[in-house]
């Protein structure tokens, strides 16, 4: 038994070796711009790279701890600061890989690898040698000679530590990683049966009729899933973004939209093997668990402690400022709405499946104007050319494509961005369409590398945009709508931080939840510009820039539906804050009535859902903006302050104020408090009337 025993570990350790020495994850990247060699990377290849990485992750941290010299900056920061990196670079690759192209191996390897990495971090972060270490450094540190960055570095370290528990004692911090690891477990499990609820559903139509009030594009885009799925001759609708919102504003078949609102508001409420309300309820439970170890009456007091806000009262005041007149405004919405619907025959109240459907209709009503009008003028290409010129007027940087580099996916493309003066910035990577049931679905800005600093020369990021739009059908390119312009612009206003950053320390990259939003937000503001338009809003097939009354209707019409939009947006912030403030768990709680009663107290009509329900919300239960998904409308607040500081220049490109929101904002992350950040752009704390104008409450 011994022997065979032996003989197992040894062909263990034989398959780990041979592992390491061919994994194209572990090896020098040997590739333009140093990007990950994606085409070679394969299932197999994470799990060995992980715990390798893990393995080299542990030594460097032992190595702090073991040092026998007194602890300074250089000998114990620094270190901590610059450790993990091989983790960090397999991290980051296979984290795009469960984004743009999951499979049942990524989401197996996934699960398996979650409570690993959770151990592994709980270990580092509850390591009281190694804070001890830290502490000491943080005690002196006033001592230390040390100039702002290096003090601003040693502080956040130390409130890292003490935010994960390494104050706590020992039996608290058995506790704390237990739940570490089962809350990364629940989110992970949230997010892929999400990921498969939405790529199960699929309405199939085969009578044509049945397609009356839709576009030719959108008829053609359903005929080509329909093909694809091996049901050439029908059309085939799903649950993804760019297939349901045009389907839900132009179908005439009022049952249809009702069965394909009802199929996307009811993920993970289905009782079936993706259900997420057990999962749901067991993660309130357990932040709040986590957070009264940590010493907070509830997990938003915990989350909100290192953000802008700093206090539920402060969100809550926040959404219920704008609330009242967004809810004023909707309900006027649903009048105009209502006015129509009643001449084309509907009898009754309007329901939720409804609303966007005679919103088309009272858009074209109030404007003249319809989505399938300014399509042709936002080809994609043009829109990321728009998008390119906003960046070159502000900080004067260029983007070139690049050919034969490793993309993510086949579908991406890269561009490197250059300063003025022809130095590199960085690597930007898009990859914009929407594959359901293996990209998840929304868009984000990530990255493949940070800007850091190594031996004092600045490492270049490598930064990728991802969405979920609408692809080209036939010899038609992709078409943009309106809102698929936005996301593109608030994305890349990610991706320009990004870029742009330069910041001399790893623990300093990190940006605010509540502040993070602000470069995305701020580039909407060009999107629509006319001075913007003009430049790259020309026709797909003539050339034709965007005539001016079109620009002018949709200026006028800008501001309609925002009652609508801010509504089911504040209606999801409030309920993602509602499970947080929570300071004990009601005995089986039920999840359903839950939602209907926190929403329906504060009077949302029940022709508007929240954004996202509770079972599919992502951002809260999926993790990243859990009690933080108000972080959107706060950063509003910023954003539209921040544009008024060119607008009031006559200026939409001011070289002095871009050069100013590049170097105190974009450039320095988290070098200093947000709100620092910000006045220092600014030279004022902002106000929210700018914002309450933007959107025309």
């Amino acid at each position: 038994m011994r022997k065979s025993l032996l003989t197992i570990v040894g062909a263990i350790a034989l398959f780990m070796t041979y592992s390491c020495e061919s994994n194209p994850l572990l090896k020098e990247w040997d590739t333009p711009f140093g990007i990950p060699p994606f085409e070679e990377v394969r299932p197999e290849h994470y799990m060995p790279a992980f715990l390798k990485a893990m393995d080299e992750h542990k030594a460097e941290i032992d190595a702090i701890v073991n040092c026998k010299e007194e602890p300074n900056f250089e000998n114990t920061i620094l270190p901590y600061d610059k450790a993990g990196s091989l983790y960090s670079k397999v991290a980051v690759v296979f984290s795009s890989e469960s984004g743009v192209n999951s499979s049942d191996a990524i989401m197996a390897i996934s699960r398996e690898l979650s409570p690993i990495q959770s151990a592994h971090f709980s270990e580092i972060s509850l390591n009281d040698a190694l804070f001890q270490r830290i502490k000491a450094v943080y005690d002196k540190r006033e001592s230390l000679g040390l100039d702002k960055d290096q003090m601003r570095l040693v502080e956040e370290i130390y409130k890292g530590f003490e935010r994960s528990g390494a104050n706590l004692p020992a039996d608290k911090k058995a506790e704390l990683k237990e739940v570490n690891a089962e809350i990364s477990a629940l989110q992970l499990a949230f997010g892929q049966n999400l990921l498969k609820e939405t790529a199960a559903y699929k309405l199939v139509i085969d009578n044509e009729k049945d397609l009356a009030g839709l576009s030719e594009a959108q008829i053609a885009e359903a005929a080509s899933r329909a093909k694809a799925a091996g049901m050439e001759g029908k059309w085939i609708f799903g649950l993804d973004n760019p297939s349901i919102m045009p389907f839900l504003q132009n179908a005439d078949n009022a049952e249809l939209r009702e069965q394909m609102l009802n199929a996307y508001l009811m993920r993970g409420n289905n009782n079936n093997e993706n259900d997420s309300k057990a999962t749901i309820v067991k993660l309130v439970e357990l932040r709040l668990k986590k957070a009264q170890i940590m010493g907070c009456k509830n997990y938003a007091e915990y989350a909100l402690d290192t953000r802008m806000a700093k206090t539920e009262e402060a969100v809550f005041d926040l959404l219920d400022q704008i609330w009242k007149p967004a809810l004023k405004a909707a309900k006027n919405e649903l009048k105009d709405m209502t006015q129509i619907a009643k001449k084309e025959g509907h009898k009754g109240e309007l329901k939720a499946s409804d609303w966007r459907y005679y919103f088309e209709k009272a858009k074209v009503s109030k404007f003249n104007l319809t989505e399938d009008e300014l399509r042709p003028y936002f080809k994609l290409e043009n829109v990321r050319e728009g998008i390119f010129y906003v960046a070159n007027q502000l900080y004067g940087i260029t983007f070139t494509q690049l050919e034969n580099v490793p993309l993510p996916h086949p579908e991406a493309v890269a561009f490197e961005c250059k300063e003025a003066d022809g130095t590199h910035l960085g690597v930007i990577f898009f990859d914009m369409f929407a594959r359901p049931g293996q990209k998840r679905g929304g868009a984000w800005c990530g990255g493949f590398r940070e800007q850091v600093y190594e031996n004092g020369v600045r490492v270049a990021p490598l930064v990728t945009v991802v969405g979920n739009f609408t692809r080209p059908v036939g010899d038609q390119p992709a078409l943009l709508s309106p809102d698929e312009v936005e996301t593109y612009f608030h994305e890349c206003g990610h991706a320009l931080q990004s870029l742009l950053q330069d910041v001399k320390y790893d623990g300093l990259t990190g940006i605010t939840r509540d502040f993070v939003e602000l470069p995305s937000q701020i580039m909407e503001h060009w999107a629509f510009n006319p001075q913007v338009l003009n430049v790259y809003a020309k026709h797909y097939q003539t050339g034709e820039i965007i005539p001016a009354e079109l620009v002018e209707k949709l200026d006028k019409s800008g501001k309609y539906g925002q009652g609508f939009a801010t509504v089911e947006y504040l209606a999801a912030s409030y309920l993602d804050m509602d499970y947080h403030v929570l300071t004990e768990i009601p005995e089986n709680l039920d999840l359903v009535a839950f939602e209907a009663k926190v929403l329906g107290d504060r009077g949302l009509i029940s022709q508007i859902p929240p954004r996202y329900r509770t079972t599919y919300f992502n951002h809260t239960f999926g993790g990243g903006y859990t009690a933080g998904y108000y972080s959107y409308i706060w950063a509003e607040v910023l954003d539209a302050d921040a544009y008024q500081a060119f607008v009031e220049t006559g200026d939409i490109f001011n070289k002095e104020v871009a050069s100013k929101f590049r170097y105190e904002v974009l450039a320095r992350a988290g070098e200093d408090e947000a709100m620092t950040l910000y006045v220092n752009f600014r030279g004022k704390q902002p106000g929210i009337q700018p914002l309450l104008n933007n959107r025309g409450l």
